[in-house]
């Protein structure tokens, strides 16, 4: 099979390598639809991978026992590898598991983990189906492009009477309007990219704020009438711009922390937390149960198909990852066949 690897600084190609075979409850996938993430970052730096990728979507072509899916299966892959037995994973969390199998460990195959390919493996219980008649692309948004901000929403209990601020308007972020303005709260986001910030006023966003401005908390505050945004939604992983979430948020409101960060943020017990009564949640995925409603906006938001701005294929993966590492783009997905 093929697949795509980074092999140097700012340098990407494609390989062959051994097809993987399925082996116990672990299913062969042929993938159809890879979103890209993250990966762009080990691109610039030059750190040499040849597993690249978390989130795809496909189709089961092969299983060695049966199981919760069969050949034929249309399918979500789910990022990570949890045990499937402790209470986290039993409860649905399973993205916090202590532990977390080793694939090649457990497959004794050198591939199969990673999703800038053609194939991979993996357990059949996470491998959610996907609703008939959803294309890959769509269903492949159910990994980081729409899963922190739907578990974020879900948290906070989002809905149309709410106003939500959300910072960072990468695809992490614009994956958070595109679930907030499914659930008609009223949108304001932290983004200085203009080509970002167009997008997102062409999703509908009725305010956006630089993060530079020194004026951050009282614009967002005086858009509210000065009582504060119900739900901030932190995607930049910036302590400046986390700060701001904070300090936007109404008496009782919610944080959710979802972008991640190496720095530290100062957040004030007394002042911020005891005295404002603000939730602060960090959120790194969503309980897999809620995967059926997850799929609803995946069916029938209309901002999907401004989310995923570019499509291209695997075959072209140099050009992918310098896209990727631009701020000119939403979510981009790779055709691993093309």
């Amino acid at each position: 099979m093929k697949k795509a690897v980074i092999t140097g600084a700012q340098k990407a190609e494609i390989v062959e390598c051994p097809t993987p075979k399925a082996v116990k409850n672990w299913a062969l996938v042929k993938v159809h639809s890879t979103p890209m993430c993250t990966e762009y970052k080990s691109f610039l730096r030059g750190h040499e991978s040849r597993y690249l990728g978390h989130e795809a979507a496909g189709e089961v072509v092969e299983v060695a026992q049966p199981g919760r899916v069969k050949v034929g299966d249309r399918v979500a892959v789910m990022p990570q590898y949890g045990c499937g037995t402790c209470e986290y994973c039993v409860a649905g969390y399973y993205i916090h598991c202590r532990n977390s199998i080793d694939p090649a460990a457990f497959t004794g195959q050198t591939e199969g983990w990673a999703t800038y390919a053609q194939y991979l493996l993996k357990p059949d219980w996470m491998l959610p189906k996907i609703p008939d008649g959803l294309g890959y692309d769509r269903a492949a948004l159910a990994g980081c492009a729409l899963g922190p901000s739907f578990a974020a929403m879900d948290a906070a209990n989002i809905n149309a009477f709410d106003t939500v601020l959300i910072a960072g308007l990468g695809p992490v972020g614009l994956g958070a309007v595109v679930n907030a303005a499914y659930r008609g709260a009223r949108i304001i986001v932290l983004e200085k990219a203009p080509w970002r910030v167009a997008l997102a006023k062409k999703m509908g966003v009725e305010m956006a704020v630089d993060p530079d401005s020194t004026d951050c908390v009282k614009e967002i505050r005086a858009f509210t009438g000065d009582r504060g945004v119900d739900c901030s939604v932190e995607c930049s992983g910036a302590p400046q711009a986390q700060r701001v979430c904070i300090e936007s948020l109404r008496r009782l409101g919610t944080m959710c922390f979802v972008g991640e960060s190496g720095e530290q943020v100062s957040v004030r017990a007394s002042n911020d937390m005891i005295r404002n009564g603000i939730r602060l949640i960090g959120i790194w995925f969503y309980n897999l149960n809620l995967f059926p409603k997850l799929m609803e906006v995946a069916q029938h938001s209309p901002l999907l198909d401004l989310l995923v701005s570019h499509t291209l294929p695997m075959s072209g993966i140099q050009k992918a990852m310098e896209l990727s590492a631009s701020p000119e783009h939403g979510k981009i997905i790779l055709h691993p066949w093309e």
